[in-house]
């Protein structure tokens, strides 16, 4: 049985919530519709009857709030409260650090890959290539990381990638979601790279504004992809492939199900001592992600990757 830690979390991200629940096996509907979460619980009660990971546990967990954690600890059915995220090396097998301020994820994830503890890390890994760069140092001393966004497992897009050889050689991909392009902009990116095989970007340009994100990125067989993320509209995440031969709308609702198989590979991941998710499917992604905050910064300009 794998003890599993949770480091979390931060507002409007309940995945501590979530993520212990599919693990262990149960939750606090009523609690987590009273933090103002009641889509998690509704998704949680429909898929009640595959709840429960028997090769993992989550038996520790942290947060900055000693009260937030007892309420995750209570609805999830977690053993122990850490006082500091600290105390949990030498108690558990591995991290799940579920925090979305990215700019921690370096401070709070160092002393678990320095005692050699497998940690996932909620996406996007990293705000910066001088944090990027880190965890990829730390890979290279075969430390066991993982970080993605669940898109990567979703039904839908699976699906989807069956059908890529119908559809044809792809000439243009346009996808859009909702909220920002930091935290959200990398479902998306997950989503294409995984469908495109992981293939790496020539250039990336902003050609939006800050909370209505349009991002054109180029591919070096002349792919032309263009991810719109608008922090206020309407819908759920679509990716649109439109190929020589056919075209295919992917429209990503299942949450549930891409939460559990992310879940479930990085289980995986620590039985067999080693990522399956290689991590330069994710350095590909960040970079791509970070290039396009640079290209508003600068105007518009087109950074070449």
């Amino acid at each position: 049985m794998i003890k599993i830690g949770i480091l979390g979390m931060t507002e409007g991200n309940a995945h501590p919530y979530s993520w212990s629940a599919i693990i262990n096996g149960q939750f606090d509907g009523d609690a987590i519709t009273k933090l103002g979460y009641p889509a998690l619980a509704a998704y949680l009660q429909a898929n009640k009857g595959t709840l429960g990971l028997n090769a993992a546990r989550v038996t520790h967990v942290w947060t900055q709030d000693d009260a937030l954690s007892q309420s995750i600890a209570t609805s999830a059915g977690i053993a122990h409260v850490a006082g500091r995220y600290e105390d949990m090396i030498g108690q558990v097998d591995a991290i799940m650090l579920l925090r979305s301020d990215i700019e921690n994820h370096v401070k709070m994830a160092a002393p678990f890959l320095d005692a050699g503890i497998p940690i996932f890390i909620e996406k996007p890994l990293a705000g910066s290539l001088e944090d990027l760069d880190y965890f990829a140092a730390q890979v290279a001393k075969g430390r066991l990381i993982m970080s993605c966004s669940s898109m990567r497992y979703s039904s839908e897009a699976i699906t989807a990638k069956i059908e890529m050889a119908a559809i044809g050689k792809p000439e243009l991909i346009i996808a859009t979601g909702k909220k920002d392009w930091l935290n959200y902009g990398v479902h998306m990116l997950e989503c294409i790279m995984m469908l495109l095989d992981e293939a790496r970007p020539v250039s990336v340009r902003h050609i939006g504004e800050s909370g209505k994100d349009i991002v054109h990125i180029t591919f070096p067989d002349g792919l032309q992809v263009m991810v719109n993320m608008f922090m206020d509209i309407s819908g759920t995440f679509q990716v649109s492939i439109y190929g020589q031969k056919d075209w295919r709308l992917v429209d990503i609702k299942n949450s549930y199900t891409m939460f559990r198989d992310n879940i479930i590979e990085f289980i995986r991941s620590v039985q067999d001592g080693k990522a399956r998710l290689d991590f330069s499917k994710t350095d590909n992604i960040i970079r791509a992600l970070l290039a396009a905050r640079q290209s508003l910064a600068q105007g518009g300009e087109t950074i070449y990757l």
